[in-house]
């Protein structure tokens, strides 16, 4: 399972969507007010301002979407479909923080932290997986052929 490159693309992508759960992935700074964006939402000193249900809610999706892509290795295409669903949850999940930073606080500044880059990340390694199962599949239907 691990041998394959497509899997350590997988896992990586795993661990990424993990640390989304501790790193946060903005400040916002508002009239003298600094805001924390994490998984939780918005939060001004340890209180929740604004929930963040809906963007813990992606993460556990997300995260449930690549350990089943990560250890179903023997069903390639659907495999290969999981990680389809999972690009798109991604880029529902960066609406989602456009949303949560920039068009809750109007004309505020945002400081953007490393995690908010993770699903850019995440969206080129699935592409990636995507690119190694084809090939794995594409090799054991030649090899078929050749029987």
């Amino acid at each position: 399972m691990i041998q394959r490159i497509q899997s350590i693309y997988l896992l990586i992508s795993v661990i990424l969507i993990g640390l989304l759960f501790a790193l946060p992935f903005a400040e916002i700074a508002k009239d003298g007010t600094i805001f924390l964006f994490n998984f939780q939402g918005i939060l001004l000193d340890g209180a929740v301002q604004q929930s963040g249900i809906a963007i813990s809610i992606l993460i556990v999706i997300l995260l449930a979407l690549h350990v089943y892509a990560l250890i179903s290795f023997k069903k390639r295409l659907l495999q290969i479909s999981v990680i389809k669903y999972s690009i798109v949850v991604l880029l529902g999940m960066l609406g989602t923080f456009a949303f949560y930073t920039a068009y809750s606080y109007n004309g505020a500044q945002i400081s953007y932290k490393i995690s908010m880059v993770f699903p850019l990340i995440v969206i080129v390694l699935d592409y990636l997986a995507i690119r190694g199962i084809r090939s794995d599949e594409a090799l054991i239907r030649s090899i078929d052929r050749i029987r």
